[in-house]
Parts: C-alpha cells; structure tokens; sequence
C-alpha cells in the first residue's frame, strides 16, 4: 500500500470535508453536500484500505480510515439531518423561529414557563423529525462495526482510540460518588441567584438559561470579548490580527450554528474559529474555547503527516481548549483583562457550572456504554439516557435527546480525558511562570513548542513527558469542594 499517496488523498478529502461543514454550520450555505466529497475519495475507505492499513499502516490511519468508511457508508443520513435541522422551524406562543436558534432564544428567555415551551416544541420536533434518521443511523453503525470484525461500537473505539473506556468509566463513576455530597450545596446557590429558584423547580429547559448567567453580563461586555482574547494572546507573543490563515468568524446568520466550533480546514494554514453570540460570559467563554482549537491547529508544524497533524487524540486538542476557557473564570485574569475588583461571584458560579457538567459528561459516558456495548434494544435505551442524566444533573431529563446527545465514536471520552489534562497543564504553567501565565511570552513559547507536535502524542504520553503524572479524571476532584 502507498502510504505516501494515501496520506496525500487523505488531506483532500479532510479539507473538503471541513470546508463544507464551516460553509454549512457557519450559515454561509444551506446545503451541506458531503456525499459528493465522499464519492470522489471512496477509495481510502474502502473495505480493501482499512485491511492494507492492518497490516502497513499506522493506528491514526487505521482510525481514520474505518471511522470515514462508517461516515460514508451513512453519508445520506447524516445530510439528511443536516437538510432538516437547518429547515426546521418550531411555533412557540404563536411564533416561529428556526430550530438551531432556539436554544439562543431559550438561554436568553426569563419566563422559566417558556423555556419549557420552547424546549418542548424542541423535543418534539427532534422526536418526529431526527430520531427516526438517528435512530437508522446509530443502528447502521453497530452493524458496520460488526462487518468490519469487532464486537461491538464500543470494542471498535477501544482499539482504535488506545483509550480502556472501562477504565475511564470506573473513574468516572468514582467521581460522580466523591462529589454526590457537595454537588447540590455548590451548585444550588448559583442556581439561585440567576433563576430565582432552587433544585426543586429546576427543569432541563433552565440550564441554559443558567449557563448563560445574564446577571454576569455586566462583567462581560461585547465591546471587550474579542479585544480581550486579542490582548491575551498577545501576552503569551501572538499576534491574532497577524496570523496567517486564521479567520474569526463572529458574525449572526438565522441559520449559523448555535454551537461554537473551530473548523481546521487546512492545518495549519487555514483554520476558521466560529460562534454564534448569545452575549456576556458565555459568548466569553465559547469564544476562548474555539480560540484554544484554533491557536492549537495554527501552530502545528506542517511537516508532520497528516496522522499528526489532525487525527489523533483529540483529548489533546479539548485540552487546549479548556485551557483557554478556564481563563474566563480565572481570577488574575478577570482582574486583568475586564478590570473586575472582585471577581469570586464569576469564580464561584464557573466552578459550579463545571461541577454540573462534569458530572453531566461522567453520566453521558456511562449511558454511550451501554448504548454502544451490546445486543439491546435500541429503544431499551432511551430510559437508561434519562435516568443516567437525571442522577448526574439532579432534575428530570426528557429522553427525546437520547441519540441526538450523543457525539460519534465516544467523543464524550475525550471531553473527560481533556479535562483531566488541563487540569495537570494549567498547574504547570500557574507553578512556572505564576498565577497570571498569560502573561509570560515565555509561557507562550512552552505552549508553541507542544502546539507544533500537532496530536503525534495522546493525552497520557504528552502528559507524562510534561509533568511525569498519569492521565487520571481523579485530579479534577481536587477543584470541587469536599
């Protein structure tokens, strides 16, 4: 097999991928025509390729190639969800709005009444209109996991990722357990002072709205969201408005995304960072988020190969990712760049929203192992999603999510490794170049030095050559009261 050549059409086919996704995502067009791109390089995913990278490829390749098979193979439903996503439209209280903007209008809505509206006119559009194609879709992959000669999703992700799940979900869980006693006094205080109320009248439909913080937005003016990350990376030597190939894209479009992303198009040269602004902290936070994907794709040396440069494990990417997004509730930061006196009310509330999520990701986990791990019922499912949730968040989750919740290839796993490696980063860099590291150019060059090694390390290996500590989601205990 001609690795060579194989690694060359690869990069084809990844950057024509990530074009039509930002063009699409981003609002820019309606149509979300994979199913060309993935015709014109079927090749490096067919049943022939995943068997030659078997025997004389690399595990990244191997990765790539069968997750791309699988994509392929349900190229047709995943543009059909996007056709409908971007065409469906819910009517709350007499108006319409469009389904991926709704959770814009929901995290901005005061009436807690009609957040559930809108969340319920949310649910049961997904039920009619995406599950059925999710439902196919899962269903197709399992089977596909089988052709090819694993066991399950789960044992197909296992060997191709080098993450033990199992391990992971039993660290997890330990979490989930350490933090039971301290997870409603740490959060309920917060849930107070943004929504008037406690756990005993918190529905789903309120957590965006509480994410959202509008009490914050005083502390998080628009004119400095992106002047603040402009003065930040200039801290640590980058110069944003001079980087080649970046494009910051912050512009709303009725049908742009709601949900932030960074979309590496060409690594390094073209990376576009995207966001839909809700306003104040949170557009804050999502902003930093996607600016840590984005300097990570930038930076990357592009003489690594392609396995390097953007596979790998993405644990590495999140990781940087976190990174930059915890400094929108850190406090040298927060006096720094928004000149707040008395940052511990943004503080305080951020370590509650991430107490929420976390837990919220470790019960996600451990629903995608069951989805994804055995001969069940797909319905059987849709129970376990809604109890597994509502005893890691503490409120009452509507199962119409169960499959639309969940990312492909147990991303979720990821997030939590990604958590755990920020967790070990920021505390070398707060114990190396001191509490307000953002502002050190030499911080900035450490950070450089890892972003050019692109993913050629997983999260544990990059970890243990850093700081000489394993990869453990026990670490993130340490942030959370007892």
């Amino acid at each position: 097999m001609d690795l060579h050549a194989y690694r060359a059409e690869a990069e084809e086919f990844v950057s024509a991928l990530d074009r039509e996704y930002y063009l699409h995502f981003s609002g820019r067009q309606d149509t979300y025509d994979i199913e060309p791109i993935y015709e014109r390089h079927a090749g490096l995913f067919s049943r022939q390729a995943v068997d030659g990278l078997r025997e004389n490829g690399t595990r990244l390749l191997l990765e790539f190639a069968v997750h791309g098979l699988i994509g392929r193979e349900t190229k047709a439903e995943q543009a059909e969800l996007a056709r409908r996503e971007a065409e469906l439209e819910l009517e709350v209280d007499g108006r319409r709005m469009p389904f991926r903007s709704a959770t814009v209008e929901q995290a901005n809505e005061q009436d807690p009444d009609r957040r559930a509206a809108i969340e319920d006119a949310r649910n049961e559009a997904t039920e009619e209109h995406l599950n059925p194609l999710l439902r196919d879709l899962v269903a197709r992959s399992h089977q596909l996991a089988g052709d090819l000669g694993w066991e399950s999703m789960r044992a197909l992700c296992e060997d191709l990722s080098g993450i033990d799940l199992g391990a992971l979900a039993g660290q997890t869980a330990a979490f989930l357990e350490a933090t039971e006693p301290s997870y409603r006094p740490t959060v309920e205080p917060h849930v107070r002072d943004q929504l008037g109320f406690g756990f005993d009248r918190l529905r789903r439909a309120d957590l965006v709205a509480f994410f959202r913080a509008p009490s914050l937005d005083a502390h998080f003016p628009a004119e400095r969201l992106v002047p603040s990350l402009t003065e930040t990376l200039a801290g640590l030597g980058i110069d944003l408005n001079a980087q080649p190939g970046v494009t910051l894209d912050v512009e709303p479009r009725p049908k742009k995304s709601p949900r932030a992303f960074c979309a590496p198009v060409r690594v390094p040269q073209e990376v576009y960072l995207v966001i839909s602004p809700i306003g104040g902290h949170e557009d804050f936070a999502a902003l930093f988020h996607e600016a840590g994907h984005t300097e990570h794709y930038a930076h990357v040396d592009a003489e690594l190969p392609i396995e390097q440069r953007v596979f790998g494990d993405n644990s590495v990417t999140e990781g940087f990712a976190f990174l930059f997004d915890h400094l929108v509730s850190d406090t040298e930061w927060l006096r720094r760049r928004l000149g707040l006196d008395d940052p511990s009310g943004v503080v305080e509330h951020d370590r509650a929203v991430k107490l929420l999520f976390l837990r919220r990701y470790c019960g996600k986990l451990a629903y995608e192992l069951e989805l994804h791990d055995g001969p069940a019922s797909l319905e059987d499912l849709k129970d376990v999603y809604a109890r597994k949730q509502s005893e890691a968040v503490g409120v009452d989750w509507p199962a119409a999510t169960w499959l639309s919740d969940v990312d492909p290839f147990f991303y979720v796993a990821r997030y939590l490794r990604a958590w755990a490696f920020e967790t070990h980063l920021r505390r070398l860099l707060s114990e190396r170049f001191g509490p307000a590291w953002f502002e050190e150019p030499e911080a900035g060059e450490l950070l450089r030095d890892i972003w050019r090694r692109g993913q050629r390390e997983g999260a544990d290996e990059l970890l243990g050559e850093l700081t000489g500590a394993p990869l453990d989601f026990a670490a993130l205990q340490e942030e959370v009261p007892a």
